[in-house]
């Protein structure tokens, strides 16, 4: 945890003078109200005007129409700590800000907007975003965070990849969706093993000084990441291949065993540690689930990549969202404990065929209510000017 090192004095509104507040508190607008359009279609009641089909622009609003602001918020935060330069305030920001809600405005009404123009609305963003940081990394000559354009092109990739099924061009909206959930859980593995262990080291080091504080990063850690990043290979590339479910099981067995070095059970009375453990703890479950959906077919697939989207993807991001806050008082416990349940419910649903849509329903409720509770709860810390730049938490 560092604070960013400088800021330009801003004059404008509050919201535009850091990247985190205005991606922050529009990525949670946007994943409280989309789930309830989306499940208005599925049960029939309403029809999506989008040019994608209903399921197709499911996943893609929650992969590139939640996950990237929260990634583009988080990242605009993070990257003046890493190169010591400005960060990104004002107009320019306006004007990213902008890009993204025209690509969410254009993709849900591409129906009568038009497939090509809705793709040209929304990619505007990725590729604007992604130049923003290419040039803030090369400027600030920070080599080492070059996986991050990586990360981020891959995300635009998949995003576009979509798009180019909507328009007819080929059939490659199944593996753009795999593209970037894949990135996002990799995006995820990598950033949580860096902030939950130093989070909760520091923690520590105030509230129990002589307990063990948790291990440094070393082979285990690079294992896992390595492990981790194979899976996700061989599910985008072969997701029905032979060594597919081994790696994903692997994986699994990686990301437990780096979680037990990080002294999860101490952090229990604190909820803004227990939810970052909680959340990496959701990718392990859903590796799980994936390889022996891929061994058995008695666990569902959907099962698993609800327990790495909503479990692990929603904990995470909320979790890092909410750390806008130096504390986490009741409200923000009860986001925590919805988007939990939302998970659970969402994960458990294909289990019964009975109850699914009953439960795919109450899943749809807690998270959206996670996410509107977050939003009135940081609405207005993220509008006015209590939130300070040394006080914001990064990497």
């Amino acid at each position: 945890m560092s604070a960013i090192p400088r800021y330009r004095l801003h004059r404008g509104p509050a919201i535009l003078s850091a990247g985190f507040r205005p991606f922050f508190l529009l990525a949670g607008i946007w994943a409280a109200v989309a789930i309830p359009l989306w499940l208005t279609a599925f049960a029939g009641r309403a029809e999506i005007p989008t040019a994608m089909p209903p399921a197709v622009w499911h996943v893609h609003e929650m992969v590139f129409g939640y996950g990237a602001p929260v990634v583009a918020g988080f990242m605009l935060t993070a990257i003046p700590n890493w190169t010591g330069r400005m960060p990104l305030q004002g107009g320019p920001l306006a004007l990213l800000v902008l890009r993204w809600a025209a690509g969410r405005a254009a993709v849900l009404l591409s129906a009568r907007l038009g497939a090509e123009s809705a793709a040209v609305f929304d990619f505007a963003f990725p590729v604007a975003f992604l130049s923003v940081v290419a040039r803030e990394i090369i400027a600030g000559r920070n080599w080492r965070n070059l996986p991050v354009l990586a990360a981020l092109t891959l995300l635009a990739a998949g995003n576009l990849l979509v798009h180019f099924e909507a328009v007819g061009i080929a059939n490659t909206a199944e593996l753009g969706k795999r593209i970037g959930l894949a990135t996002l859980v990799m995006l995820i593995t990598f950033v949580g093993g860096r902030i939950i262990p130093s989070f909760t080291r520091n923690w520590l080091a105030k509230q129990r000084p002589e307990a063990p504080a948790p291990a440094t990063f070393g082979v285990t850690d690079r294992v896992a990441l390595a492990l981790v990043a194979f899976a996700l290979a061989a599910w985008v590339v072969a997701p029905r291949s032979v060594l597919a479910p081994w790696a994903e099981l692997a994986a699994a067995i990686a990301i437990g065993a780096r979680l037990l070095r990080w002294r999860s059970r101490v952090t229990l009375r604190e909820p803004l540690l227990w939810v970052l453990h909680l959340g990496y703890g959701w990718l392990a479950l859903g590796f799980l689930i994936l390889g022996l959906n891929g061994l058995t077919e008695v666990m569902p697939e959907t099962a698993a990549l609800h327990a790495l989207t909503v479990g692990a993807i929603g904990t995470m991001t909320l979790a890092v969202m909410s750390r806008a806050s130096l504390t986490a008082g009741p409200g923000t416990t009860t986001v925590y404990l919805l988007v939990t349940l939302a998970a659970l419910l969402r994960v458990a649903a294909p289990f019964d065929a009975v109850a699914y849509i009953p439960i795919l329903v109450l899943a749809g409720i807690a998270w959206s209510s996670a996410f509107g509770l977050f939003v009135l709860l940081f609405a207005g810390p993220l509008t006015t000017p209590r939130i300070r730049a040394e006080k914001v938490r990064s990497i």
